[in-house]
This record gives C-alpha cells, structure tokens and sequence, in this order.
C-alpha cells in the first residue's frame, strides 16, 4: 500500500492584539462628609452704656449683672463645640432694641435670649420670670415691665407692629417654640433651685423679642430693688448657677443637642 504523505501544514502565528494605554480618568476628590452646623444662640444682655437699667438700693446697675451672666452663658454653650453664640452687646455701649432684633435676624440665629434684672416698687417681691411676645400683656405687672423696657428704644414698636410679627410668628411656628422655650427655662430654674415668681410664663409686647423667625424669650433673673436678690446676682457662684441653668434650657429646647444642618 503506497505511503501517502500529507501535504505540510502552513504555521499561523497568532494575532497580536494592539496594547492600548487606557485612557486616564479625571481625579475626582471625594466630597467632603457635611457635619451638623452648630445652633447659633444669639445672647442679648439688656440695657447698656448710657442706659444702665434697673438700679439696686446698693447701687448695683443692671447692664453689669446681666452682662456678667450673658459672658459666663456664652462660656458654658461654647464649651464642647455644642453651640455657636453672638452677643448683642459685649461692652458697655448702648444698643437699640430693633438693632439688637437685627444683628440676631442677620446672623440667622436659631434662639434669642434677651437677659435682664428688674426692679419692683415693693422690695419684698423677688424671683426669676420669663417672658415671650403677646399683643395683649398677660397682666398688669409685664404690661409695665414692656413698656419700661420698650423705653430703651427710640421708636417704640407699635400694637400693630407686635400683631403683624405675630401673625408672621404663628405662620413659622414661632411663637409655639418661643412658649416651649419659655416654659423650658422655667422647668429647668425650678430643677436648679432658683427662686421664681408666681405665674412665672407671663407675656406682653417687648420690642426686643419682635423676630419673626428667631424663638425668643426675655428672661428676668431676678429684682434688684429686692435686697436679698440684689446681692444674689453680683455674686459670682450665682452668676454661674444663673448660666448653666440657662444653658441646660437651651440643651433641652434643642433635644439636648446644639446641632443642625442649616448652612
């Protein structure tokens, strides 16, 4: 049988694919991770400068005393990072109230604290009060302190400007969240032993608190024309206790904790 030999195969080498260089992609940093804004606590310590407030049968001046306690309150919230804070006044200069009112609303601040220390034509009478903004006073004694306090400005607000910022406030929730506050810094008062007056939520018209956006609250620590409280309030323990009373307020109105996500 003849030998039949196939014809040799022709050898193929393989294909070689082209390498490419891959194209580079753009660096695109990583964003940033948001963290909570601090609240930002607008501290108003009342009078000021030419106006020193309310007087003590010693001679002690409201703007020293609430100027005291605005400072150590702006201390303790700035502890720990918690809070942002701005003071209406940090000397001694005088401040008009709608000033005060703007400087809080252009800094967008989350709560306004207006401090004060008043003055009682009974000295027996003494004890801390909180008050927030009403179109009709809720008695005779807050309509009197409204107006003597309202008399720091050169125009005084008009009932039909405190019943428009009202109507805005109830619009944003505002007045309910000033009520809230209010109402929180008398609890925390009473828990810290601080003396309080009867009825202590009491309401009127105040210049000072006509933000329609900023839950505020005016917060009288106590008389001056009482001596036992006029001595209390130059004494620097009790400034503190006054402070971290305030501070544990604002703790617990924001749900113990300073933070947001507003820019």
């Amino acid at each position: 049988m003849p030998l039949i030999l196939s014809a040799p195969s022709v050898w193929a080498a393989p294909k070689k694919t082209p390498i490419r260089n891959p194209v580079p992609k753009p660096f695109v940093a990583p964003s940033p991770k948001r963290f909570p804004t601090p609240r930002l606590i607008a501290l108003d310590p009342g009078h000021g400068g030419r106006d020193p407030g309310a007087l003590g049968r010693n001679g002690t001046q409201e703007k020293s005393v609430v100027i005291a306690v605005a400072r150590e309150l702006r201390k303790q919230l700035l502890a720990g990072n918690s809070y942002r804070v701005i003071l209406t006044r940090s000397i001694d200069t005088y401040v008009p109230l709608r000033e005060r009112v703007a400087r809080a609303q252009e800094a967008r601040a989350d709560l306004f604290l207006s401090i004060h220390a008043d003055s009682h034509s009974n000295p027996e009478v003494r004890g801390a009060s909180v008050y927030t903004l009403s179109e009709s006073a809720s008695d005779r004694e807050a309509e009197a302190l409204a107006a003597r306090e309202n008399l720091g400005d050169t125009a005084v607000v008009p009932s039909s400007t405190v019943a428009r910022t009202l109507v805005a406030m109830a619009q944003r929730g505002t007045v309910n969240d000033s009520r809230r506050l209010a109402e929180t810094i008398v609890g925390t008062f009473g828990q810290a032993g601080i003396r309080l007056l009867p009825h202590t939520h009491r309401q009127a018209g105040f210049a000072v608190l006509t933000s329609p956006d900023i839950p505020a609250a005016l917060v009288e620590l106590g008389y001056l024309s009482n001596p036992r409280d006029e001595t209390l309030l130059t004494v620097r323990q009790h400034q503190i206790a006054l402070a971290r009373a305030l501070r544990a307020s604002v703790d617990a109105h924001f749900g113990s904790s300073g933070r947001s996500h507003k820019a």
